[in-house]
């Protein structure tokens, strides 16, 4: 084979004999000569041995695609290469295969296999870029491949890969909607998740696949509140919106007591003439009726909301200071809000697209809110280099702001503005000195004067838009303001802009009785050039002829006559209709109806004066920040921000339960559930202590549990190492005598046990052995609280205590680990059963156990299945009975217990039809007909989890409601005791190949 040709990108490059050619030809001035030579010579690289041809032609392919090129043809040769067993070469072919996987289907359907094994590459890159090429190729028939790559891809190792199977959901889903049920099975599965890096991926997912179901936020809340801080930027943007609409449902609205307050104080203030004719008492009674509402008092996880969002404001993407800022505005406060305000302002600052965003939302808030941006009004100002949108947009904001104090400052701003050379900024500043004499009483004149010597400007445009802002200001003091009319009636010769024509034409008919004589005169004017006048303007023509005629028929009866003959045949309907509706309104005749008679008050009646409101004023329904409020419309798939509820619902929703098989890594949430055991090692509580005890420091209660085990050993000092050994491990030992067998023992039954237990181990002939690993590291930690006398403790029986109130499941929780029953019972022999089964290990005899020695199996501790606000009213709880199902001995016996806490009975109780991973099957409990309030019920139903940890998942139905729930076993609760002698154990770990 050939050298490699030699390729320099900046001089051009030359390749031995029989080789392509790869360089820039000068005459294109590009790398290839022509698109069909590139495409034939990247083949060419592509389809030799050379893993360093392969990887520049696949960087060239990138390179062609990142600028925009079409590469599509290439994707015969490339695909081949997705078997490349060159990490680098594999990484860009899949970079490649996700762009036009969509549009090369058939082609990529022959590599599915290849993809699927990318799926088990050891390289987490690998592995997500083969799901993510396989969620590109949207064909249905693959929806099952790509349904249990998308299930595998949620339990990797890797949280990159977990944030890809976030990602491929929604892909999935678009594809095929009937998935939906298992989709929200991964996503619920991808909530618990606690890397930062996949939160944000499967928030998104949650929202794109099943935003209703806020039921499966409740649990992960405060974690997404806690974890917010680190997550990416894009995911803190999507997590904040999500957010914001959860505490809208969950949470009471922070300002419902301000406004009580508000109204309140407004009637105190104005008061009535009922009022001060009821006197003094009624002041007094209406004080007591005020506190009659509730206080409110915020719920603590709407102030952790609050308060781990707040330090996002200092965030250098302005996407989260956006987000963040909706949040306080639609959430937090009054007293609270104004702390958006200068991060706001501070993005006024970015790109122009940016600051078109933001004013956008400011100019929203400052109509609500104005006082939070007063401090601010300068930063507003506007820039000669702005764009025209964002010149607009302040000068909306600096209308909004101003009041009585700043407007001389504002009107200043706004005469500047006046002469600027952007004829749009021009009239909008025209518009915002009306809204300005319109909302603020005493410059109304000042304003007024200003624009009618406008009136004079050179530029056509800004007369225009003088004139019809000035026809609003005189709507409200016509009287005043005859001499404007006047004026404005000489302009008629000049403007040629029809609005502002239209706008003249309507004062004068409106007020033609403060010009009398001109009135006549500008409609004769109008008359001759009728037929050359716009729409707008030949409507308002007609109009002034009308009100002219009524009031003034003896001048205007012959004008007003011909300028309905020329209406009559105008080329437009809706001014042919408007000259016969008129005539036959204002002209008495035979035919005249009714309407005849009120022609003046139909024609003259008075007009209220306009109000110039904001634009922006309505666009608050809208959640800030979104597309919607941008466009002022409901874009696809913007989802309403709901109303705050009347009624906090229930905050207990969101506390999690840490479940029972993971109690034991976490040493202070077990503290608080475990009840006190007995125990005859030294220093241990005794019966009488509580399990709430102040808990001990962690290094405190290991040192004081390893000083006891090393003065009670007796009989197992050769053990010692061994026993150290298993402690790191995290393995909690029943006594040290039968330390050896209870290793073994355990061994066989478990996997893992968390590192935390370390600290529980006790040594003592006397010690209990039925207590589980998580009681005895309780005690351990609880034993300098108080300490008992041994002796006591040893005469008090095992079986006495009392059960535990949740029990721990785990590997150890087995049959010969568990008390003999929940219920105290009488002990037949000083010493335990369990005891004495491990006594009996140290015999070293083959004599096997005798199972009549063991206790009878207890179930474990309740699990919660579904909660009583999710059911409403239903709830549900489910133990392990550890015991086979009678009806079939593979599958696992789970009881079921139902609980009616509503106030109307749930009738038709029964399992829906599980959807179910291959190889579990489920026995359905017989039906309850109907649970009456307040009453329970248990039930058994047998599940096979085909020895695997998959969750199992199901409907509970009612007559009116089904509600999805899933049981996931822990390990321990899908093997079975087995019952060696200490010989027979060693014989059996001597025929396995590895310890």
């Amino acid at each position: 084979m050939s050298a490699a040709p030699a390729y320099n990108e900046d001089k051009g490059g030359s390749a031995g004999p029989g080789e392509p050619e790869y360089g820039h030809d000068p005459a294109s001035g590009g790398i290839f000569s022509s698109d069909y030579k590139r495409h034939d010579d990247l083949k060419a690289m592509l389809d030799t041995n050379k893993d360093s041809l392969k990887l520049e032609a696949m960087k060239r392919i990138v390179a062609m695609i990142a600028r925009g090129k079409n590469a599509s043809d290439l994707f015969p040769a490339v695909v081949k290469n997705v078997a490349c067993k060159n990490i680098e070469v594999k990484k860009l072919v899949y970079v490649y295969l996700v762009r036009y996987a969509e549009e090369q289907q058939d082609l990529a359907l022959l590599s599915i296999s290849t993809f699927q094994r990318g799926l088990k590459d050891p390289n987490q890159l690998i592995r997500a870029s083969a799901l993510r090429v396989l969620s590109s190729i949207r064909v249905p028939i693959i929806v099952p491949i790509m349904m249990l790559a998308i299930k595998e891809a949620a339990s990797d190792m890797s949280p990159y890969v977990r944030k890809t199977a976030a990602h491929a959901i929604p892909k999935l889903y678009s594809l095929d909607s009937d998935q939906k049920d298992q989709l929200i099975e991964v996503i619920e599965k991808l909530l618990a998740d606690k890397t930062t890096l996949v939160a944000g991926s499967v928030v998104m997912a949650f929202e794109e696949v099943c935003p209703e179901r806020i039921d499966l936020i409740h649990k992960n809340y405060r974690k997404l509140c806690n974890l917010l801080i680190d997550v990416e930027e894009w995911g803190q943007v999507v997590i904040i919106s999500m957010l914001t609409r959860y505490a809208r449902t969950q949470f009471l609205s922070p300002t419902q007591n301000e406004s009580l307050l508000e109204e309140n104080s407004e009637k105190a203030f104005y008061g009535s003439e009922e009022d001060e004719a009821k006197g003094p008492g009624s002041e007094e009674a209406a004080s007591t009726a005020l506190p009659a509402r509730k206080p409110y008092v915020m719920d603590p996880d709407h102030r952790l909301l609050l308060r781990n969002t707040k330090p996002l404001l200092q965030s250098r993407s302005a996407a989260v200071v956006m987000a963040v800022a909706q949040l306080y505005f639609h959430l937090a406060p009054k007293a609270e809000v104004g702390v958006i305000a200068k991060a706001l302002v501070r993005l006024l600052r970015s790109h122009s697209e940016v600051q078109y965003v933001v004013l956008q939302n400011v100019a929203t808030m400052s109509i609500k809110r104005r006082g939070m941006f007063e401090p601010y009004l300068k930063s507003f100002y506007i820039r000669s280099t702005d764009p025209t949108q964002i010149k607009i947009l302040k000068l909306e904001v600096l209308t909004n702001l101003a009041n009585e104090t700043n407007i001389p400052t504002v009107l200043r701003e706004f005469q500047t503005y006046i002469r600027s050379m952007d004829k749009d900024f021009v009239a909008a500043t025209i518009q915002a000195i009306g809204r300005c004499a319109t909302n603020i009483g005493r410059v109304r004149d000042t304003c007024l004067n200003g624009l009618v010597q406008l009136l004079s400007n050179r530029d056509e445009l800004v007369v225009a838009e003088s004139v019809v802002v000035i026809k609003k200001l005189l709507q409200m003091q016509p009287a005043q303001h005859g001499e404007i009319i006047k004026h404005l009636a000489k302009l008629t010769d000049n403007i040629q802009v029809p609005m502002a024509r239209a706008s003249i034409l309507w004062l004068i008919g409106e007020y033609c009785e403060h010009v009398p004589r001109i009135a006549p005169d500008v409609l004769r004017k109008m008359a001759k050039s009728f037929t050359a006048e716009e729409d707008i303007v030949k409507l308002q023509v007609i109009n002034l002829a009308a009100k002219l005629y009524l009031t003034n028929s003896k001048q205007t009866k012959l004008l007003t006559q011909y300028v309905l003959s020329l209406a009559k045949y105008d080329q437009n309907y809706d001014i042919r209709d408007r000259a016969r509706f008129t005539r036959q309104l204002i002209v008495p005749s035979e035919q005249g109806g009714a309407l005849s008679r009120h022609a003046k008050k139909l024609f003259l009646a008075p007009k209220p004066a306009p109000v110039l409101e904001s634009s922006f004023k309505d666009r608050d329904h809208f959640q800030l920040g979104s597309l919607s409020h941008l466009l002022n419309a409901k874009a696809t798939g913007y989802q309403e921000l709901p109303d705050w509820p009347e009624e906090a619902p229930d905050p207990s929703v969101r506390n999690v339960e840490v479940p029972e098989w993971t109690k034991c890594s976490n040493r202070e949430k077990r503290k608080e559930k475990e009840k006190p055991f007995y125990s005859d090692s030294e220093g241990e509580s005794g019966p009488t202590e509580s399990a709430d005890s102040d808990p001990e420091s962690e290094s405190e209660s290991e040192s004081k549990s390893s000083s006891e085990s090393g003065s009670g050993e007796s009989s197992s000092e050769s053990d010692n190492e061994d026993q150290e050994e298993d402690e790191e491990k995290g393995r909690s030992s029943e006594s040290e005598q039968s330390e050896e067998e209870g290793k073994k023992k355990k061994m066989k039954k478990r996997k893992k046990v968390p590192e935390g237990q370390e600290g529980g181990l006790s040594s003592d002939e006397g010690s209990d052995s039925s207590s589980s690993s998580s009681e005895s590291e309780m005690t351990s930690e609880t034993e300098e609280e108080q300490v008992e006398p041994a002796s006591w403790r040893k005469k008090t029986p095992p079986s006495s205590k009392s059960a535990p109130a949740a029990k721990e499941v785990s590997l150890l929780d087995l049959e010969d680990f568990t008390p003999a029953s929940v219920q105290p019972v009488s002990p037949p022999t000083v010493v335990s059963t369990s005891l004495a089964a491990d006594l009996e290990g140290l015999t070293l005899t083959d004599s096997p156990l005798v199972p009549s020695l063991l206790s009878p199996v207890s179930g474990a501790g309740r699990q919660e299945l579904l909660h009583r606000v999710a059911g409403e009213g239903l709830a549900v709880d489910y133990t392990f009975s550890r015991q086979p199902f009678s009806g079939d001995p593979h599958m696992v016996s789970v009881h079921i217990h139902f609980s009616n806490s509503s106030d109307t009975p749930i009738k038709a109780l029964h399992l829906g039809t599980p959807k179910l991973p291959p190889g579990i099957s489920i026995q359905e409990f017989p039906e309850i007909e109907s649970l009456a309030p307040g009453e329970s019920a248990t039930v058994v139903m047998g599940i096979n989890f085909c020895d695997s940890t998959q969750a199992a998942n199901f409907q509970l139905c009612t007559q009116t409601r089904q509600f999805y729930v899933s049981i996931q076993p822990p390990v321990g609760e899908l093997m079975a005791p087995v019952f060696l002698s200490e010989n027979e154990f060693k014989k059996e770990q001597g025929l396995q190949g590895g310890r």
